[in-house]
């Protein structure tokens, strides 16, 4: 098999022999503009196609093909859906046949004319129908075509104007083109080792399977592929970060712990304690540290973080944190002014509503070396911010920032090889394959447990008509001094939708109203939650009316705060003991645990009441799941087999290009194997520059380059 001469796997598909003009337009609107991309658009699953038969030996219940003569057909243009019928007889049995909503079928089908059909055939009335068959007439002057094999057809990803059926006939025109340019980046040792398909091979078995097993054998060959090149990028990034890179090795010593533990607000749990061993011992040593501490809301991450930080200043270095939204760093700058009262640490705080002359002040500040620690957004990612040694830089919900902006971070260090030791936090629990997965790259610490004093809160599904009563149990916690907080999902249109991006039919564009902070406030002021304080916080705000805001929150001069998803992370008000979510159904676990994880933090016992009309299966699982767990680990595991693992951390969030074939809920045993060989292939080339290594390398480069950072590895 050789391909035309002149073609490559970018050679557009207008130029390719066998595909039309118009079929090369049609498909472009799929992205599919060149054979190589025509070639990798895979099927996303196979259909079983049974040999022609006689009309009598039809399997019902399965795809069939049969031929005969028409004996008799009919028009019916009535009802919602025009219709034409007809009668197949071959001489062993009868057939009947609907077409509907296919009005030019009337001048081909008529009785006298022999066609062959396929499609699946359904028992009707004790006979066999055949709904919306591929027809093919069958012209006396051409003899009859040959009987039709059992096979495995192909089925695309398509659209209304691109059916599969164009897609297949495309791909059978290229395919013999495309296989021979098809490079393998895998030895052919490395490949036999493990019972891989040649690539070529890979991809003719997808498009033109013979048999299920060999769409079998080239998915598993698909799929390690995916995930090798993700291990590889992982494996790479942290061979150059150890290898060519080095930090400040840190002084530690008794002395110096004992005054840090001083300035810290509780006396730390067993489980940060170790945590913090972990950390010790890693920004000792002048080998970059790049660690995920993990753990439950309120779990104390931050007291962890913040010990870090210390240790840097205590050494005469800077550090830094980085939060994701405004609100949050500014809830961080205001724990670590009151940790750090009478000390003599200079800290500052940059977000992007930073004042000018404020900003500039701070911004030299942090170049001289007169501010030790610096508390921001990405603001702190930008140009402009350079630090004179910067030790420990802190991200604080690491889900929210992507691969390349920690090594952003990691070129704010001073000179060229120098870079900070790396922390990052999550207070999203993330489960093991994907931690592998995305954060490969880290170490990873977990704090289990909650501090002492926090206690479990009860939630409960409420549906929207038993809103009244929600909100008249609220008003009697209200009136024995509890606090609440109150959330919606839009701050005034459902446009302004401030929560995370589910899939499956729950986004804001979803059928039903959508609550919103100010027409709530409007709402609760005229009946349910009458003559009680009630206040507005959303992301649109300026910093200093949510300062002032949550500091009269805090005070108890506010009874309900009526916010926005901007609450979900860093606000900690003891007295506030309950918790409503409106159009709950609208939020993924993640958040909902988040929310639910601003009360429960003082003495009082706690609810989180989850007010939701759940529209689909998915939505009612997310609710029941809710209502049943209160283990935010317990929870990302549910997450992740509700929502997969492709959609728990997406490509929005983690900035990395999705799996085509891979599925990390079903195909663990390929990860692990991706990433022993990935391990075992840097540590033989750290930097993957053999003469032999150019096409993966280059592959890899293309997939994960820019999400990865690989860049700077060069």
């Amino acid at each position: 098999m050789t391909a035309a001469p002149g073609l490559t796997l970018t050679t557009p598909l207008a130029e390719v022999p066998g595909i039309q003009p118009k079929q090369a337009s049609l498909l472009a609107t799929l992205g599919l503009t060149n054979l190589g991309r025509l070639i990798a658009h895979l099927p996303h699953r196979h259909e079983r196609h049974e040999a022609e038969s006689p009309i009598k030996d039809l399997v019902p219940n399965q795809i069939v093909s049969a031929r005969g003569e028409v004996t008799a057909s009919r028009w019916v243009p009535r009802g919602r859906r025009p219709r034409l019928e007809a009668v197949l007889l071959d001489g062993t049995g009868r057939l009947d046949l609907v077409w509907f909503n296919m009005p030019y079928m009337r001048e081909r089908i008529r009785p006298g004319v022999r066609i062959r059909v396929q499609g699946q055939g359904k028992r009707m009335l004790g006979g066999l129908r055949m709904v919306n068959p591929h027809t093919e007439i069958l012209h006396e002057d051409r003899g009859d075509p040959g009987m039709r094999e059992e096979r495995l057809r192909p089925v695309y990803p398509a659209s209304e104007r691109v059916p599969s059926s164009l897609i297949e006939r495309a791909i059978a025109s290229a395919l013999p083109h495309a296989l021979p340019l098809i490079e393998d980046h895998l030895p052919d040792a490395f490949r036999a080792a493990r019972n891989f398909p040649a690539l070529s091979d890979a991809y003719r078995m997808q498009h033109r399977p013979g048999t299920e097993d060999e769409v079998a054998a080239s998915r598993r060959r698909l799929a390690y592929d995916e995930l090798l090149l993700l291990q590889l990028g992982v494996h790479l990034k942290r061979a150059h970060l150890r290898s060519f890179l080095k930090a400040p090795a840190l002084r530690w010593s008794e002395k110096i712990d004992e005054h840090i533990r001083a300035r810290l607000p509780f006396t730390l749990t067993p489980a940060q304690a170790e945590v913090v061993r972990e950390i010790v011992a890693d920004l000792s040593k002048a080998t970059p540290t790049n660690r995920l501490i993990q753990g439950d809301v309120g779990a104390g991450k931050t007291v962890v973080a913040a010990y870090a930080m210390l240790l840097a200043v205590a050494d005469r270095q800077q550090a830094a944190l980085m939060a994701p939204t405004e609100i949050l760093a500014e809830q961080h700058f205001a724990s670590l002014s009151d940790m750090l009262k009478g000390s003599g640490v200079r800290h500052a705080i940059l977000t992007g509503a930073t004042p000018k002359a404020e900003r500039e002040a701070t911004l030299a500040g942090v170049a001289s070396g007169t501010i030790d620690l610096l508390i921001g957004t990405h603001a702190l990612l930008t140009e402009s911010v350079k630090f004179d040694s910067l030790a420990v830089a802190v991200i604080d919900e690491q889900h929210r920032f992507g691969v390349h902006q920690r090594a952003t971070l990691r070129t704010k260090g001073g000179e060229e090889t120098i870079t900070p030791h790396v922390l990052v936090m999550t207070a999203t629990p993330i489960p093991r394959t994907l931690a592998i997965t995305l954060f490969g790259d880290l170490d990873i610490s977990t704090i289990r447990g909650l501090p002492p004093g926090r206690r479990p809160v009860k939630t409960r599904v409420v549906a929207p008509d038993k809103r009244g009563e929600v909100y008249s149990w609220l008003r009697q916690r209200l009136d024995q001094g509890d606090q609440a907080f109150i959330v919606a999902p839009a701050i005034d249109s459902p446009e302004s939708f401030e929560g995370e991006e589910i899939t499956g039919g729950d986004q804001p564009g979803a059928p039903g109203p959508l609550a919103n902070v100010h027409a709530l406030k409007k709402e609760l002021e005229a009946d349910p939650l009458k003559d009680k304080h009630l206040a507005v916080l959303h992301g649109r705000l300026k910093p200093q009316t949510r300062d002032t805001i949550m500091a009269r929150f805090r005070a108890g001069q506010i009874d309900a705060l009526i916010a926005t998803s901007v609450i979900e992370v860093g606000i900690d008000i003891p007295n506030a003991t309950t918790m409503v979510v409106e159009n709950a159904d609208r939020f993924g676990l993640a958040q909902l645990h988040q929310l639910r994880g601003r009360v429960g933090r003082g003495v009082k016992p706690s609810a989180c009441i989850l007010v939701a009309e759940p529209q689909t299966p998915e939505a009612t699982q997310r609710m029941r799941v809710m209502a049943e767990v209160g283990d935010g680990f317990a929870l990302a595991e549910k997450d992740m087999e509700i929502r997969g693992p492709g959609e728990l951390f997406g490509t929005r969030q983690s900035g990395l290009p999705p799996f085509k074939v891979a599925d990390l809920a079903r195909d663990l045993e390929l990860l692990a194997m991706a990433r022993r060989d990935a391990a075992e292939w840097i540590a033989g080339s750290p930097t993957l520059h053999k003469p032999e290594e150019t096409l993966i390398r280059r592959r890899l480069m293309k997939t994960y380059g820019e999400s990865l950072g690989l860049v700077d590895v060069g």
